[in-house]
């Protein structure tokens, strides 16, 4: 029997199906376990979760003389309560930049607590529960149609001992960004983000030593990296109903169409859409985040380096997408603009992918700081354009990530 109860009712024993509410207000980024530790009693009465639904077969019942909120029969009429709710609680109306980044920011950290958890359950030993990182999915999603542009930029900000965590939360942003560039369904756009999400769970075996060396890795060493992607495969065999999409996903994100690639060496007509999808998500993210051995670079500079690979590298027509759902100069891209102003990209304005609205705040022509401003260079009259991307490493300005974040490095 499955019953909703207050979480004044909880008692140890109990087995907890599901939270009631936003993801984001859960207290532990899972569900579907048995209470056996007090502490965790106090983090859900300590949370602003009211009500669980408990599974009184799997662990003990309410207590005698109680009553239950409600019962119900079947795990399918739990989540079709639970999708209700989350569907009067759903706000996907297109917002700024500047607004959705504060909700963002509130997504990564729960995330970044997630993906840990889920990476430490993987290295003891524990089946893999996709149930949770679905959860994660839908909040992520969400960001990205009120704004695609925020949580992608805002994930780029991960420090270097970060990396391993939140590069799956970026990839799953990108590539639900990019699902919906390709105008693929909802169904699919989700499943995208959990691959995304899901790709690299094998480097939870890799050494940390290895993944978080400073300097060069040796080809020995390179060798035990490359072995992440079977590494994953591997753990999400053990979960229950892992969709062969997020299976196929973490298994070939490192193939290439010219067969050059990783763990199969696929030709481009053996490797899937997703995997394809994949492929671009992960190289971007990768090489725009600051790793243990090097800066990130700058996002245009990224996406232009990326377009001089794509041959061979990358499918044509997903890497195309995937620059139009990001735009030729991405938020954060430091730019110059025919005035002779430097600005940095704040958002994308949807009309033309050489049109953002653009943050000035140096002047090239008297060389020093000025009153920063912001720029739509799609509005009608604007007669300024961007004439060249610029190297963040020869400006060397302090603040760039925190003139169109708003958030201190």
């Amino acid at each position: 029997m499955l019953k909703k109860i207050g979480v004044e009712q909880i008692q140890l024993g109990m087995h907890l199906k599901e939270f009631c509410g936003s993801w984001m207000e859960h207290p532990f980024w899972r569900n579907g376990f048995v209470l056996t530790d007090p502490k965790d009693i106090e983090t859900i009465l300590a949370s602003s979760i009211k009500e669980v639904w408990i599974d009184c077969a799997k662990g003990i019942d309410v207590a005698p003389g109680e009553i239950a909120v409600s019962e119900a029969a079947s795990d399918a009429e739990v989540d079709a309560a639970l999708a209700q709710v989350v569907l009067e609680r759903r706000n996907l109306a297109p917002v700024s930049t500047e607004k959705e980044l504060e909700h963002a920011a509130k997504i990564c950290s729960q995330a970044k607590r997630a993906v840990i958890s889920m990476f430490e359950e993987a290295r003891m030993g524990k089946a893999v529960d996709t149930g949770g990182a679905k959860k994660l999915v839908e909040e992520i999603t969400d960001s990205v149609a009120r704004n695609p542009g925020a949580l992608i930029s805002l994930a780029r900000l991960k420090t270097a001992d970060d990396y391993t965590y939140m590069h799956s939360v970026a990839v799953c942003a990108m590539m639900v960004a990019l699902s919906k560039q390709l105008k693929l369904d909802e169904q699919k756009t989700r499943l995208a983000g959990l691959a995304g999400l899901m790709h690299d769970l094998g480097k939870a075996m890799i050494p940390m030593e290895i993944l978080n060396k400073p300097g060069k890795l040796s080809q020995a060493e390179f060798e035990i990296v490359k072995q992440h992607p079977r590494e994953g495969h591997r753990l999400l065999l053990t979960g229950v109903d892992v969709d062969p999409v997020v299976l196929d996903v973490c298994l070939h994100h490192h193939e290439k169409t010219d067969g050059s690639g990783y763990p199969e060496k696929l030709g481009d007509a053996q490797i899937s859409l997703f995997a394809k999808m994949g492929a671009v998500c992960d190289v971007y993210d990768a090489i725009t985040s600051n790793r243990p051995y090097k800066p990130g670079w700058d996002p245009a500079e990224s996406l232009r380096r990326m377009a001089e690979w794509a041959k061979g590298h990358f499918d044509i027509q997903v890497f195309q997408a995937f620059v139009k759902s990001l735009g030729i100069y991405p938020i954060g891209s430091l730019v110059q603009l025919s005035s002779g102003r430097l600005g940095v990209v704040v958002e994308q304005t949807g009309k033309s992918l050489t049109t953002p609205t653009v943050k000035v705040f140096f002047s090239t022509k008297s060389n020093m700081r000025i009153i920063p401003e912001l720029v739509d260079l799609a509005r009608p009259g604007v007669t300024e354009k961007i004439i060249s991307r610029e190297d963040p490493a020869k400006w060397r300005f302090p603040d760039l990530n925190e003139l169109w974040s708003g958030i201190a490095s």
